[in-house]
């Protein structure tokens, strides 16, 4: 399958998944407010017959409309009749249970004498409890000179009782598109890496094929009868030899120290050396194309010497391959405190700011379409950074994109050089 073909996968499946949500929200707002539609009818029904009930018993003629709904939990009923409490309770009770309205609520008489709702009292269909509540807070009108009001404080949460299955059904819709994305993201996420460890597979037989091609010719060349009669050619095919066979080994060495780093089985074999001996050391292939400041006076620490060439090696080659044209590598050594800084500088393609963490991942390589210009396993800074983490050193990158970057490497001195 194409990465074109998995990116529009991704998006199709993305936008699906919101489609769900979106499809699932919709229709509980809808069921909440067809809900709250039916219990307003109930409610103005229920309290009809109720304001007929009173009208009747006071022996009065009942008005056409006689409810008047003030806010979504606040109802007004004319009554044309001064209203008595233990009536009104048990009529509005008996109405409620008749149009299921199972539900807590609070009833409140106006007084035209006092201009003031009085008899406030707590009521509810689900139990014969009952107690006094405040009414001095409750809309009035002018309307009407004999009303009754009605709370219902608790609306929402008898909605939310009355949509349990609903709301269920959504949660387990809910729950099963994140498990769908869940699974999704743990495909893709298997691809990436697939696709990685292709690259890794790819890139190491490529690397691992330049020494071994260059062993194979020179052990052909040694195996000749005439070789040994020409000392100094003899001599450089070994010292060929012997090269490669190094280059090799570090290479090798190099991967499975990230396997050990990753599970923290890596052990240094820590001693005193000359960091600018060794960085000199490691200078002779090159030639000119690196310049190397060596500004410290005191360049002794304490470190694994085969792991410091490996991690400094691996930062020549970085700044070697990401330079255009002739390379510009500048190598420095530094004393800062009682630190020893040691940077690799070069003036090449440099790093994007949202790439410069990621370098440091493993088989992160930054891409340039769809090839990467440059050959490597991968793992080289990521090495470097899992070296310098073994040695509880410090490393820093100042990168600018087209200016080149600079790797800095602090190493301290008087806990771990003699």
């Amino acid at each position: 399958m194409s990465r074109r073909t998995i990116q529009a996968l991704t998006i199709f499946s993305a936008l699906l998944i919101i489609s769900v949500v979106i499809t699932q929200i919709y229709w509980v707002k809808q069921a909440l407010d067809l809900r709250h539609r039916q219990f307003n009818q109930n409610a103005h029904v229920a309290l009809q017959d109720v304001a007929g009930k009173l009208a009747q018993v006071n022996g009065v003629m009942q008005t056409t409309n006689p409810v008047e709904q003030l806010s979504p939990e606040y109802f007004l009923v004319n009554t044309n009749a001064t209203t008595q409490p233990d009536l009104l309770e048990l009529f509005i009770k008996d109405s409620f249970q008749k149009h299921n309205l199972i539900t807590d609520f609070e009833i409140g008489i106006y007084d035209c004498t006092t201009n003031r709702m009085r008899y406030g009292l707590s009521l509810s269909t689900k139990n014969n409890d009952k107690s006094p509540t405040a009414t001095s807070n409750w809309i009035k009108t002018d309307k009407y000179p004999y009303y009754f009001g009605v709370r219902f404080p608790e609306q929402e949460t008898y909605f939310a009782g009355s949509m349990t299955g609903a709301i269920w059904s959504s949660v387990l819709v809910l729950v099963a598109v994140s498990f769908f994305a869940y699974a999704l993201f743990i495909i893709l996420r298997q691809k990436q890496l697939s696709e990685v460890q292709r690259d890794f597979v790819n890139n190491m037989t490529h690397e691992l094929q330049t020494p071994i091609s260059t062993i194979r010719i020179a052990a052909d060349v040694l195996n000749s009868e005439n070789i040994v009669k020409q000392p100094e050619r003899y001599t450089r095919y070994v010292r060929i030899v012997q090269e490669e066979i190094l280059r090799l080994q570090g290479q090798v060495e190099m991967v499975l120290s990230m396997a050990k780093a990753q599970r923290n089985a890596l052990i240094l074999h820590e001693e005193v050396i000359d960091a600018n001996e060794v960085i000199e050391s490691l200078l002779l292939p090159f030639e000119s194309k690196i310049q190397f400041i060596h500004e410290a006076s005191h360049v002794l620490i304490k470190a694994d010497p085969f792991h410091f060439r490996c991690m400094v090696t691996n930062l020549i080659d970085n700044a070697l391959k990401y330079s255009d044209g002739a390379p510009e590598v500048i190598i420095r050594t530094v004393n800062k405190g009682n630190n020893l800084i040691v940077s690799v500088q070069d003036q090449g393609i440099g790093i994007a700011p949202e790439y410069q963490k990621k370098i440091f991942n493993q088989f992160f390589r930054i891409q340039y379409g769809d090839v990467h210009n440059v050959k490597g396993f991968g793992i080289g800074l990521s090495y470097v950074k899992q070296i310098v983490r073994a040695h509880h050193w410090l490393l820093e990158l100042q990168s600018e994109l087209g200016k080149g970057s600079t790797f800095k490497i602090t190493i301290p001195q008087s806990k771990r050089a003699a």
